[in-house]
């Protein structure tokens, strides 16, 4: 069977790799805005941009190795698209949830929640496609 390289989860990894840099940059120019180089410096909108930042690093990278290893395998390509866009659905949520705490609590509940069903669905979805190819 010959190599089919995971055009769609690269698809998904532009998104996100371009979302990192989109999340580098807002953390950065709160950093310039309130002079702060090593700590948060007590300022909410620098705390909110550093808590974006770091949730974006802790939860989507092994997202993206899952889905890429779903789509290696061969797991149904519809599960890899709406998996994929339930991923880029949860993580706008959880960033525009960290950043507005005040209003948008609900909205940072829906984006945790939407990531653990996406690692535990694509999860099941990869033990499917290796019992049942």
């Amino acid at each position: 069977m010959p190599f089919t390289p995971p055009l769609t989860s690269a698809a998904f990894a532009v998104f996100f790799g371009l979302f990192g840099v989109f999340l580098t940059v807002r953390v950065v120019l709160n950093r310039v805005k309130f002079k702060i180089v090593g700590t948060d410096g007590g300022h909410a909108p620098l705390i909110r941009a550093i808590r974006a930042h770091g949730n974006f690093t802790e939860q989507t990278p092994l997202a993206l190795i899952l889905l890429t290893l779903a789509e290696l395998i061969r797991a149904p390509h519809l599960a890899i698209l709406l998996l994929g866009t339930l991923l880029v659905i949860a993580r706008i949520l959880s960033f525009w949830g960290i950043t507005h705490l005040d209003t948008a609590t609900r909205a940072r509940e829906a984006g945790a929640g939407m990531t653990m069903f996406y690692h535990v669905a694509l999860c099941l979805v990869i033990c499917y496609t290796l019992c049942f190819g």
